[in-house]
């Protein structure tokens, strides 16, 4: 005899609710790969952009707790991976990578920087995607394409994330999306989506969460 429908699966909606409504915390700074979590039972999802893009920004933002990620007026500040969890689940992590293009570092640890973004980009097979922040103001330039073709090659999955989209008029940022996307269309890992966000005023928040959401499952 039917005992009736079983247990439903979250409506999308209500998942991410869940997902980012409870209190996230900071797990710690790494500045090697091979002090990363186990990968085993682990979702990651990354963060990527040029320094002072507003990656800590966003990741506050998503979160709903404006200091959880450490924001610096300073370019550069970040320059290990930081992990962030959601409490009571400790197999969900988001990433906050170190921001690169920073031209007034000492080459030294830029190189160090570049070498970590690189180790972790080819080493976590539990990562699920990364986003890669782009300031709206500016588009993508060329240390961005070079991001862009080592995820190609490294076969991650990564979608463009266009940040402070209140600095430009409606017009522009829908503009700028869809050039962004013509750009990227051909390459081989890219998400064939263009996301639009500012962490000020709040845009494009829900349907970031969504897409992070989505990934973790």
């Amino acid at each position: 005899m039917d005992g009736g429908p079983g247990p439903r699966n979250p409506e999308p909606s209500e998942a991410v609710r869940l997902l980012f409504a409870r209190p996230w915390t900071f797990v710690r700074g790494m500045s090697r790969v091979d002090d990363l979590p186990p990968v085993a039972g682990t979702v990651e999802v990354a963060f990527a952009g040029r320094s002072n893009v507003g990656k800590s920004s966003l990741i506050n933002a998503l979160t709903g707790q404006g200091g959880l990620a450490r924001t610096s007026n300073t370019p550069g500040r970040t320059q290990e991976l930081n992990l962030f969890k959601p409490e009571r689940d400790s197999g969900v992590f988001l990433v906050d990578m170190p921001g690169y293009g920073y031209a007034e570092a000492p080459k030294e640890k830029v190189d160090v920087w570049n070498r970590l973004i690189r180790d972790y980009l080819r080493g976590r097979p539990n990562l699920r995607r990364v986003f890669v922040l782009i300031d709206g103001r500016h588009g993508l330039k060329k240390n961005d394409e070079e991001v862009l073709d080592l995820l190609d090659k490294a076969a991650v999955s990564y979608q463009v994330v266009l940040t402070k989209a209140d600095k430009l008029k409606p017009g522009g940022i829908a503009k700028l999306a869809a050039e962004t996307l013509e750009r990227i269309r051909k390459r081989p890992a890219a998400h064939p989506e263009v996301l639009t966000t500012s962490s000020e005023k709040g845009a494009g928040i829900d349907e970031l969460r969504a897409a992070i959401a989505a990934l973790i499952g």
